[in-house]
């Protein structure tokens, strides 16, 4: 069940969201809003993922922190990379909303034998236990979000750049 759950959410990040009004006609209608940073979890929640992606320039943002799942925002600067990192019991969908990147995936901290190109509308989907880097290989600030599951950072976190959270994973 709880894979259902977390594969419905998925979905419904990765192909988008409109929501539709419920006024009894056939007509439906694009939610527009002010773009608000905070973690809106676990709360019911719809926004434009799109809107809120672009808009962040923080080097994390969690937007939705549940119980089982978690959304970040990130925005990594030319040349920057999210570092290279393991969650071991933590799935993780990655979709770039604007930039490139190049993608690199391994069993081991020191054999990343995975390695692909990534641009905008592009999914990536790292499975637990694999040692994983994004390199922003881009002119311009890559922009994405990221789907844990289950939660990977605390509810509310922010972190302004690639230094902060490095040292707030040592932290913790």
């Amino acid at each position: 069940m709880k894979t259902k759950v977390i594969l419905f959410f998925v979905g419904l990040l990765f192909f988008g969201w409109n929501m539709t009004s419920c006024n009894g006609n056939a007509q439906s209608e694009r939610i527009t809003e002010e773009v608000v940073f905070q973690d809106y979890g676990s709360e019911p929640t719809v926004l434009d993922i799109e809107a809120y992606t672009m808009s962040n320039d923080n080097f994390r943002t969690a937007l939705w922190t549940g119980t089982l799942l978690q959304v970040t925002l990130m925005s990594i600067p030319v040349g920057g990379e999210i570092g290279l990192e393991q969650h071991p019991d933590t799935d993780q969908f990655l979709r770039i909303e604007d930039g490139e990147a190049q993608v690199v995936m391994g069993d081991y901290e020191t054999s990343l034998t995975f390695t692909a190109t990534a641009g905008k509308d592009f999914a990536i989907f790292v499975p637990a236990g694999k040692w994983h880097n994004l390199i922003n290989t881009g002119d311009k600030p890559l922009k994405l979000y990221s789907i844990y599951s289950p939660v990977e950072h605390p509810h509310g976190t922010v972190h302004k750049t690639f230094e902060e959270a490095e040292e707030a994973e040592h932290a913790h």
